[in-house]
């Protein structure tokens, strides 16, 4: 054999090994939800302008956790959003394609980044409840977006920002929260009635604990319920829980509460039945990065999942 044709033997080689590859392994994406805490460009009556060394530290956090779709809650105008995409294509991470969504509050939204195209879009501005009487908008509106992954796979995804726990004048804060929780949970309950197995993937900040009413009624409950997919920090812990029905002790926090000097988890991944087949559960965690607090008072959370139906 010449040495022209050992050269074309390994390239044919090589190609079906690379082939081979590509078939053995599943496409994966990752999903993360970041609230930003107040990313505005410009300030407003109640709120500052997002400092430029908190949105350097907002994208380091973004870049270390490589999202293919971000949910981003606290954020301002569609320009500072778009700022945020320009910021990231330029350090590397090119997410084009998005959706900024508003609901009563004028100041800070809900909003999506994504490197894999919408194939629809669905957001819900003006969803509302009556409370004591009174009608209330959703604070922040829910974003709903199909994205198709690609030719074979697409998953749904919804974005909320419920009722802080601010006290407000106008209504007890907790039943605001959970108004808003039963009316994002509809939205869900409509997604599985139309598909019972489809990919949803439902996430944000909650703005409360896992046993709190709200929370318990976005997960839900029966059949229907969705997977909570507790992303924790990659720091070693690995033992099971000590205690029947409770989670393991390893570390979840998502927000840190200064007035309190307090931690606790308040943003969610949640996912429908049928995408926790395509979960990969190690894959899926809390961010640890130095001097994340610069960048918000939040910290990111990911999940990642095979492309591929199972």
């Amino acid at each position: 054999m010449n040495s022209r044709s050992r050269c074309f033997q390994s390239a044919v080689i090589l190609f079906a090994l690379a082939l081979n590859v590509r078939v053995a392994g599943a496409e994966t994406f990752r999903v993360a939800t970041y609230n930003l805490e107040g990313y505005l460009d410009q300030p407003t009556e109640t709120r500052p302008a997002k400092l430029a060394a908190a949105k350097a530290k907002v994208r380091e956090c973004v870049l270390t956790l490589k999202p293919d779709v971000l949910a981003v809650q606290e954020m301002g105008s569609t320009n500072a959003l778009l700022e945020l995409r320009d910021s990231l294509k330029a350090e590397g991470l090119d997410l084009p394609y998005w959706e900024h969504v508003t609901g009563s509050d004028t100041n800070i939204h809900v909003a999506i980044l994504s490197r894999f195209p919408f194939a629809a879009r669905h957001p819900h501005t003006s969803d509302s409840f009556l409370l004591s009487g009174r009608r209330f908008r959703v604070s922040r509106g829910f974003g709903e977006v199909e994205i198709q992954v690609n030719p074979n796979y697409a998953f749904t995804l919804i974005a909320a920002h419920l009722k802080s726990k601010r006290a407000v004048p106008q209504a007890d804060e907790a039943e605001m929260r959970l108004e808003e929780a039963k009316l994002l949970r509809e939205r869900v309950d409509a997604c599985i009635a139309a598909n019972p197995n489809i990919n949803l993937v439902v996430l944000g900040d909650f703005n409360d604990t896992k046993d709190a009413a709200s929370t318990k009624a976005v997960i839900g409950r029966g059949k229907h319920k969705l997977v909570d997919t507790r992303p924790a920090e990659h720091n070693g812990d690995n033992t099971a829980s000590t205690k029947p029905g409770l989670e393991p002790r390893n570390v979840t926090w998502t927000h840190y509460y200064g007035k309190a000097d307090s931690y606790s988890r308040i943003d969610y991944i949640l996912i429908s039945a049928g995408l926790a087949r395509e979960w990969i559960t190690n894959e899926t965690y809390a961010l640890t990065h130095p001097n994340w607090g610069v960048g918000s008072d939040h910290r990111p959370i990911v999940a990642t999942f095979e492309a591929e139906e199972k």
